[in-house]
């Protein structure tokens, strides 16, 4: 069945959200599900070329006739999508959310707090572990989207029957898993170290309310340099400093900041480790590697390193925020692949890495 699940093969931040975006655009797609809560934000680039950037509408949204989807298993801020929802302009014709759906509010972002999760594990403190705390608790039935004021509009049905219609019709669903594999809480070697929730492909395919067998197509992210966020958030195997990438990428300044929190992330060398156990996990049809500018080689040689290391081979090279272009497009020069082997490059937009 037509159903392709972006995961994260890293700590997240690979750029999940501008491939699914590129995914969807090529496909196709008639339907667009986002997984997860408020904790992760994704990021791709609208028609004008303008950064917009989504902690729970899929990145697809800012496609023409995309239906957006939360699923069942999403922690839902209210707060935060509502934004989001009126930044895009997106109507309730484009947008269902499932009805058991669970929603963050204001104690549960307290109660992060509260605890010290930032400190203590690095946690975006969004209030997304103590929701899904109290779900399993089975302490609350008012908490589902079907039952807010707000959410009520766009959760009326379950969203498995529609799914499943646009499934019997052969029509392509993306769906856009969140954080990445080194942080699941099923799977990381660096437990406690780790999200409130499991990270790989299975994980998001029932979060969305389908069946493993709908699946044909596992896309796994990764970049060239992996991050976690800021602070006492678990090991980061070869960790180095922004200054140190920018020298190699011959980029001043270089630097970047979480989506939730804005705050520095940390950032390493390549490693294969993490890498090579999301693959086993998710045993992927398609890798994208991000990010290749930041090593300060010849796109061949990153992406030749890169596949030795990690036993496979590459399919879509990242060159900058919003470009992807096919593996055979890296050849031995100085340079990147020039502008018109890219594929999902925006009108009016600027290539930042």
């Amino acid at each position: 069945m037509p159903v392709t699940v972006v995961v994260g093969g890293q700590f997240g931040s690979e750029g999940k959200g501008k491939v699914a975006h590129f995914l969807a655009r090529r496909s196709q797609a008639a339907v667009a599900v986002r997984v997860g809560g408020s904790n992760a934000g994704h990021t791709a680039y609208d028609a004008n070329g303008r950064k917009q950037t989504f902690r729970h509408l899929p990145t697809a949204a800012l496609l023409p006739d995309v239906l957006c989807v939360l699923g069942p298993g999403c922690l839902v801020d209210p707060d935060v999508l509502h934004e989001e929802i009126d930044r895009i302009r997106l109507g309730p014709e484009r947008l269902r959310i499932d009805p058991l759906a669970f929603v963050i509010t204001e104690a549960h972002r307290e109660r992060e707090t509260a605890c010290g999760l930032a400190e203590s594990i690095g946690s975006t403190a969004s209030g997304t572990g103590a929701a899904l705390v109290e779900r399993i608790e089975r302490s609350s039935g008012d908490r589902l989207a079907g039952c807010h004021p707000f959410l009520r509009r766009f959760a009326k049905d379950p969203v498995r029957d529609m799914l499943r219609r646009a499934l019997d019709l052969g029509e392509r669903v993306i769906v856009e898993g969140t954080q990445g594999f080194g942080l699941s809480n099923l799977q990381s070697p660096y437990y406690p170290k780790a999200t409130s929730r499991d990270t790989t492909a299975a994980t998001f395919v029932a979060e969305a309310g389908l069946s493993p067998l709908d699946v044909d197509d596992v896309v796994l992210v990764i970049r060239a340099c992996p991050i976690r966020v800021a602070g006492d958030s678990g090991p980061l195997p070869k960790e180095t400093t922004w200054d140190a990438v920018g020298r190699l990428a011959g980029q001043d300044a270089l630097v970047e900041y979480t989506t939730v929190t804005g705050r520095t992330r940390r950032v390493a060398h390549f490693d294969s480790g993490v890498v090579r156990a999301a693959i086993t996990a998710n045993a992927p049809t398609t890798i994208v590697l991000n990010h290749v500018d930041y090593l300060g080689a010849t796109v061949e040689e990153v992406v030749d390193q890169v596949e030795a290391a990690i036993g496979r081979r590459v399919d879509w090279l990242g060159t900058s925020p919003c470009n992807l272009v096919p593996r055979h497009a890296a050849r031995r020069s100085t340079g990147l692949p020039t502008a018109d082997t890219t594929t999902d490059k925006p009108k009016g937009s600027r290539d930042a890495r």
